[in-house]
Order: structure tokens, then sequence, then C-alpha cells
């Protein structure tokens, strides 16, 4: 066929996970590797994916194409749980997770009230986030209806596929931060009618964690669940010893933390929990019965001293996981970085992270968790065109061991292990470039 004027061309090597089975088994066989590939992009939708040769003569003569021969082509990458107006606080020293929230985050989020406020530093989030290569990210705002209102404008003018919401939260924090359960509810349903399924925005009903809500908030954001089915609903489980026996004397009713969200029906499909590191047996198979995915935040998870999650375990039960850097308690937006913290997470438990399988995580393992696989994640026709091109040997010593691996999962790890943000060369979204490294 012959494309129209309208087409955007991309040259380079391609790579992506084209499907994935039941297992991780098959992602080796269902990894797409084209060294001299074309990607061919129309109306922000991958049209072509394939090899220069097979599609260079559908091109239109007087088309420009972008040549990044040389460079390697990956789905944007994908991150399940952050924190926008945490960025400020990254490497706050010294606590865990209950003092961290009292010291650094609450103090932090009382200042997005203020919509211009909020609105600089949403621009600051997504600015680092495409500089890290991130084209969609499910996030939490701050319990100011403001602070959603001013991410949603900034990813909207780029088009971005996004996740967020307000926190609900009515107890246990300072009374600047507090909502009540009617509030909660009016404010969330608004936001969720002015944003969810705009462009390419989505809605994610986020009671901050079980401590911070009543259970009458928990009951209004089981309302909106049912209200609003195709909602998404993002919140923090089993991520600190304390926090579990704090939860256990808040609910004693339940049959433990995972519990509380389950009896108000906040599990299922489209509900991402954020660290599960010390789930019980019967935590996880409610996860993997639900279809409930995790946020697996290993560089938050070191630095707080929370634990190791039981990634292992995850993939045994088959439960959704996607990778997740968690700013601010997590130290970097980088992927690469996250992974590389994944890796020795896996390593402390005897069992391996492979940079094939962490390649899945970031991109279409990611979109799996989120039940987006259907538009992201991967270049199948049809899907919506975000994008990296990564330039794989930005150091001298990346150089010198790219240069010295045989096989491409040699050479993905020493990018999974040694890579950041320098590696990001250009990031699109929609088709359209939205960062360029300007080294």
């Amino acid at each position: 066929m012959q494309y129209p004027n309208t087409v955007k061309a991309v040259r380079g090597t391609l790579l992506d996970i084209s499907e994935i089975g039941s297992d991780l088994v098959s992602i080796e066989n269902n990894l797409r590797y084209i060294k001299d590939g074309l990607l061919i992009i129309h109306q922000g939708k991958i049209a072509f994916a394939g090899e220069w040769e097979d599609g260079r003569d559908s091109l239109p003569e007087s088309l420009r194409i972008c040549d990044y021969r040389g460079k390697l082509i990956v789905p944007g990458f994908i991150d399940t749980h952050i924190h926008y107006p945490q960025m400020e606080i990254v490497g706050a020293y010294g606590e865990q997770l209950l003092e961290w929230l009292n010291t650094y985050t609450f103090p932090t989020e009382m200042k997005y009230g203020d919509k211009r406020y909020a609105k600089e530093m949403a621009g600051l989030f997504v600015k680092e986030l495409l500089k890290n290569g991130t084209t969609t990210a499910m996030v939490f705002c701050s319990v100011h209806p403001e602070s959603v209102d001013a991410l949603f404008e900034v990813c909207d003018q780029r088009n971005m596929r996004m996740i967020a919401g307000k926190v609900m939260m009515d107890r246990n924090a300072p009374d600047e931060l507090l909502d009540t359960p009617q509030s909660s509810y009016d404010d969330s349903r608004r936001l969720l009618k002015k944003w969810h399924k705009r462009n390419r925005l989505l809605y994610a009903i986020t009671p901050r964690f079980a401590p911070t809500s009543s259970p009458e908030q928990l009951e209004k954001a089981m309302a909106l669940r049912e209200e609003f089915p195709d909602a998404y609903v993002q919140t923090h489980l089993s991520e600190n010893t304390d926090e579990i026996e704090w939860v256990k004397s808040l609910f004693p009713e339940r049959n433990g933390y995972l519990d509380v969200y389950d009896h108000y029906r906040l599990t299922g499909e489209r509900s991402v929990y954020a660290h599960c590191i010390h789930l019980e047996e019967q935590e996880w198979q409610v996860m993997a019965e639900t279809g409930s995915s995790v946020a697996f935040c290993p560089t938050s998870n070191m630095y707080l001293g929370s634990g190791l999650f039981n990634y292992p375990k995850a993939v045994k039960d088959n439960v959704r996981v996607g990778m997740a850097t968690d700013v601010g308690a997590g130290t970097s937006f980088n992927m690469f970085q996250t992974l590389n913290e994944a890796y020795k997470v896996v390593q402390l438990q005897q069992q391996k992270l492979s940079a094939l399988e962490g390649f899945y995580r970031a991109t279409l393992g990611g979109a799996h968790s989120l039940y987006l696989d259907d538009k992201i994640g991967n270049f199948a026709i049809g899907k919506e065109a975000d994008f990296v091109v990564l330039d794989p040997m930005a150091t001298q010593v990346q150089q010198l061991r790219w240069d010295n691996s045989t096989t491409l999962s040699e050479k993905l790890f020493v990018l999974m292990t040694l890579g950041d943000d320098r590696n990001i060369y250009r990031t699109y979204v929609d088709g359209t470039m939205v960062y360029s490294c300007t080294r």
C-alpha cells in the first residue's frame, strides 16, 4: 500500500515484545528485534513496524525520514506508581514509611492547593518523565482537586496516556490535608466526569491507604467504583510491617490488610496496589483471583527499608506486575535504574531477573498490569505511537561493555544495570517528539 503524505517515518533498530502468553517462558520467543527497522506512524498510531526494505517503497517520496540507525527504538516506558507532588522531596533523609510521611510528605503536599504552584510542578514532573523515556504513568496527586486539574492539563497538552487521581484522606493526617467522605466523593466524581477518557487521560479513584481513610470514606470510594466501573483504583498495600499492624488495629473486623480493600470492592481489574511486600498467602490468592495488579517499587522499598517484594511468588501465582519508581520515596525517575534495583531485590531472594523479563515489565508487562496492553506496550499495528529512541552507548563504560557483550540479552542487561537518563536520546508521545537529548 502507499501511505499518505501525513504519515511519519522513523528508521532504526526496533525492539519490542510482540505478545506474551500465560507465562513468562514465551518472552524470548516473542521478542522482535529488527536491526534495520522502520516505524510508520499515522494519526498517532502505529501503521507499520518491520524491516526497512519491506516498508520503504510504501513511503511518499517527499517524506522526511527520522534516521536513528545505530540507536534502539523501544516502546515507551510505563511507570505504574509515582507521586508527582513528592518529586521535590526525593532523597529526603533517614525515615521509614510512617515517619517519612509525617516528616516530609505531608508538609510538602500542603502546597498543592495553590493551582499556580501545582501547575508549575506538574510541568517539571512531566518533563522529568519524558526525559527518562516514561510515556505513561499512574500518578498520585495530592488531596487538592487543583493538583489533579494541573497535572491533567499539562498531560492533555501533549496528548499523553496518563492515569491520575485526587488523594482521598479523611483521618490520621494534618488537618490541612484532610477532606471528608462526602467532599472526597464530590471532588473525585467531578474530576472523573471532567477527565476520565478525555483524549488519552484516565482517572484513578485514590484512597491514599487504609489508615488515612475511614470506613465511611472507603464506602464512598466503593460508590465511585460502582458508578464508574471502568475507572481505575490506586492505593498502597503492605509496604511496612508497622503499617500492617496499624491497619489491623483500625479495622479489627477485617481479615487482614487486603481484606479491607476487598470488602469495599476496591480489588479487581484496573486496581493497582503499590508495594505488596508483606502479603500473606490468602492475600496472594485474592490478588490473583480478582485480577488486581502490583506496582513493584524496588528503589523505594530499599530506600525506606520496607523489605523485599516477593517477585518470584508473584510470577508463580500469575499476579499482574508492573514496574514503578514511586518518586519521592523512590530515588529515580529512570526505568533502567529501577530495573537495576529490581534485579538486586530478586537476587537477594536467590532468584534472577533477566534483562528480557525486565524489559517486558517496563513495557508490555506494565501495559498488561494496567489493562492497557490493547493500546500501548509494543509496536503492534494500531497501537498508540509512544516510543523511545535509546543511545545504548551514552557513556564510555557503557560502550566498553556493549562492545564486549556478545548476545542481545547481554547487551540489554548492560543497559538495564548501567543505564540512566543519558541513554534517552528521543522520546515520542502520540507520534510526536516531546524530548530530545541536547548533549
